[in-house]
């Protein structure tokens, strides 16, 4: 008996692999993503979650690695954050269902995420549904993206990274 995981959800989130095809088509869509991708994986190195709702309609990508971007940043990246409208709650509940799973791996490190004000909707505060979710904004690349943050937890090794 072949079963969906959907169907088997007791939380918001379920942990998949790079490489879902559900969660591929949700990030095809997504305006960081590339159209022309010759592989189905689409996270790239370092640790990842990947997370998708039951209802399949929102996508969720922590990852950490070796962040190049100017000014460097230190921590877990959320990646990538679609929401097509799940059922399963608003986008700001959603955010911070995936800081608790984040947490449950990555204890002890600074989370972190880009907002690019110029690709999303035209609002007064790009990444709104992050902010409503606990991020602050702590600076912006050289490249104009908005940097948002939850500092790592007091006494962690790993120190936040305070950029303006």
């Amino acid at each position: 008996m072949s079963e969906q995981p959907y169907l088997l959800a007791e939380g918001p989130w379920i942990r998949i692999k790079d490489g879902n095809e559900t969660a591929l088509s949700l990030f095809l869509r997504h305006y960081t993503a590339r159209q022309r991708r010759k592989i189905r994986q689409f996270i790239g190195p370092g640790e990842k979650m990947p997370l998708l709702t039951p209802d399949a309609r929102a996508l969720f990508v922590w990852r950490k690695f070796i962040d190049d971007c100017q000014p460097p940043q230190t921590g877990v990246n959320c990646a990538v954050f679609r929401n097509e409208g799940s059922s399963v709650g608003r986008s700001s509940d959603l955010i911070r269902a995936a800081i608790v799973e984040a947490r449950e791996r990555w204890p002890r490190e600074r989370l972190y995420t880009y907002v690019d004000p110029r690709k999303t909707r035209h609002k007064r505060d790009p990444g709104r549904c992050f902010r409503r979710a606990g991020f602050r904004p702590c600076g912006i690349t050289k490249s104009g993206l908005v940097i948002l943050e939850i500092p790592a937890p007091h006494g962690a090794d790993t120190p936040g990274q305070e950029t303006k």
